[in-house]
């Protein structure tokens, strides 16, 4: 049965800093360190304004390294964004932490969101944070087989837990997860990430 809250979701971006070296490697063949550090900064840039523009609950950066970081020193954030550090451990362990943060001790749902998807409009997240009102969770997937934002209104760790990510059975075994909690489940548009240099081409031509 779904438990409808009625507190609007926090928006969470989780992102590492736009480093380069360490931001969007994978991109570096293609864009060289530098070009890729600096479209990883416009795509949070990207998301940050995205989220701030659906005005539906606070919008929380969650960053990595923590806020304060010399490496966050030049980079822009709005100052209505929220700054939360990942902490320590495995992608899963990093994203349960900040889903029990928000469900469990704000008592808040949670839509949970990478930084990397220029598709991701403020239209679509408006749609996941309504869809999330009339179901216990919501998955936006990408056509790598991963996911760009989950939505939840508990902590469901099992979710999070020995997942083989950035594989490309994350989102079909979260789904599966989710199926097995009895959760009901809001599939959102398949959308594309960019992660390596054949995703480049699913930029808006004006990014």
């Amino acid at each position: 049965m779904v438990t409808v809250s009625a507190s609007p979701p926090r928006l969470v971006i989780f992102a590492k800093a736009p480093q380069p070296g360490s931001a969007k490697t994978r991109l570096s063949p293609a864009l060289g360190a530098e070009g890729a550090a600096a479209l990883a900064e416009r795509m949070l840039a990207h998301i940050l304004a995205q989220a701030l523009a659906v005005q539906v609950g606070p919008v929380e950066l969650c960053m990595s390294p923590a806020p304060g970081h010399p490496a966050w020193e030049n980079i822009a954030i709005p100052a209505a964004v929220q700054r939360t550090d990942q902490g320590e451990g495995d992608l899963g362990a990093r994203m349960a932490r900040a889903v029990h943060r928000v469900t469990a001790i704000h008592c808040q749902p949670v839509l949970l969101m990478g930084s990397d998807c220029p598709g991701l409009t403020a239209d679509i997240l408006r749609e996941s944070a309504r869809q999330l009102r009339a179901h216990d969770a919501a998955l936006l997937p990408v056509a790598d087989g991963g996911y760009v934002l989950i939505g939840l209104k508990s902590p469901c760790p099992a979710l999070f837990d020995r997942m083989a990510w950035s594989t490309s059975s994350v989102a079909l075994e979260t789904l599966r997860r989710m199926a097995e909690l009895g959760l009901t489940v809001w599939l959102g548009p398949q959308l594309h990430d960019i992660d390596e240099a054949a995703d480049l081409v699913h930029l808006p031509p004006d990014f």
